[in-house]
């Protein structure tokens, strides 16, 4: 089992990856995740649940390898994953948090001053968790305040997504103010009421409240976001904590200056890897390799140990891609609302094309370094 390039807490070589594959780095489409990320022998750890979970596996396999116990890859894989599953859905983490709010759970000051803001503002706010009751109230108590019930018009409980979304059969079951269940047909979502459970076909006849009209954050693409933006036409916008540190990184000397020479050196190659002759092949192997080197240096720069979640290299990560497709916007926490106006319109970016390259390129470097040879690759056809 190999596990990010690892086998328990070694590093596996490129060399035993790829051979795994078939002697390529091409991963068969039968072998690819299906919708939502899980496939027949691929499995996409894109979520906050991820960290423990392969910090479990990892664990485990490291364990059975040092100690020379067999095991079946099927079977510790299915185990491991149930008793995660277990523990989250018998409530166990629940509680263990609810012991030490302050260690697990911070204060949300700015989260209180976004929501506050948007209600100021005459918009609707609801929420939908797959969390119990309990424990919301009192996480919300613990970072927004006692009345964090008078900022939302709907609260529902225990939802199943994403399975909310896609599945009519569960009604909406009402909660009295100590957590109990009522026995009400829901033939309206009232404002400071508790439910649990129901459908997204349900809530928006409900509601009323469809298509681009709503926008609604979440911080796993699969569970959240993505049936809404395909299926029901929201916008959202995915709560990415990691892009704090991230562009933290970006913005600095170091990581500018080294993605700066890269892409001049990359412009050097491909200009001038016509010239055959002995000096001139020398000099093309020299950059070959200070380029390599580089890159791997602003990889290593966000982690030594697999780069940037957004980034491989040149390439986007698989993250990267399904963030952009399911996702209209994504921010670091909802408080960086707080930096805009109400009524600010966020306009697309112009993402460039391989053929739009040379001239983005340059773009990326002014004021810093012009991309060699520019004015002669603008008139290539």
């Amino acid at each position: 089992m190999v596990l990010g390039g690892k086998q328990g807490l070694k590093p596996v070589p490129d060399e035993e990856v790829i051979e795994l594959y078939g002697g390529t780095q091409h991963i068969p489409l039968y072998q690819m995740s299906d919708f939502y990320g899980k496939g027949p022998s691929l499995k996409q750890f894109m979520d906050i649940f991820s960290l423990p979970e392969m910090t479990l596996l990892s664990s485990v396999i490291d364990y059975f390898i040092t100690h020379g116990i067999e095991f079946d890859q099927v079977h510790l894989y299915k185990d491991i994953s149930d008793a995660i599953r277990d523990v989250h859905v018998k409530g166990v983490m629940y509680k263990w948090i609810e012991k030490d709010m302050e260690q697990y759970i911070l204060h949300g000051d700015e989260i209180y001053a976004v929501l506050n803001r948007l209600v100021n503002h005459k918009k609707k706010l609801f929420l939908i968790t797959n969390s119990p009751f309990s424990f919301v109230d009192k996480g919300m108590k613990h970072m927004v305040g006692k009345n964090w019930r008078d900022l939302f018009d709907m609260v529902i409980v225990q939802a199943d997504k994403p399975n909310f979304f896609t599945d009519r059969r569960k009604p909406f079951r009402k909660l009295d103010d100590n957590g109990s269940l009522q026995w009400d047909k829901i033939n309206q979502l009232e404002k400071g009421k508790i439910y649990k459970e129901g459908n997204l076909f349900d809530f928006l006849r409900l509601t009323g409240w469809r298509g681009s009209k709503v926008l609604y954050f979440g911080d796993h693409l699969y569970s959240d976001l993505a049936d809404l933006m395909l299926r029901h036409g929201w916008r959202t916008g995915a709560i990415v904590p990691e892009l704090e540190t991230e562009i933290r990184i970006i913005n600095t000397e170091q990581y500018m200056h080294s993605l700066t020479w890269q892409q001049a050196l990359t412009g050097l190659l491909e200009r001038m890897q016509m010239y055959q002759d002995a000096e001139s092949k020398q000099v093309l192997l020299e950059w070959m390799k200070e380029r390599q080197e580089i890159r791997s240096l602003t990889k290593n720069l966000f982690n030594p140990q697999f780069g940037s979640i957004f980034r491989t290299f040149h390439n986007p990560t698989y993250f990267s891609r399904r963030l952009v497709r399911f996702s209209d916007i994504y921010m670091a926490s909802i408080s960086c609302l707080l930096n805009y106006d109400v009524n600010f319109t966020f306009y697309p970016r112009r993402t460039p094309l391989q053929h739009e390259a040379p001239l983005w390129m340059d773009q990326l470097c002014t004021g810093c370094m012009k991309t060699p040879f520019l004015e002669e690759m603008v008139h290539i056809r």
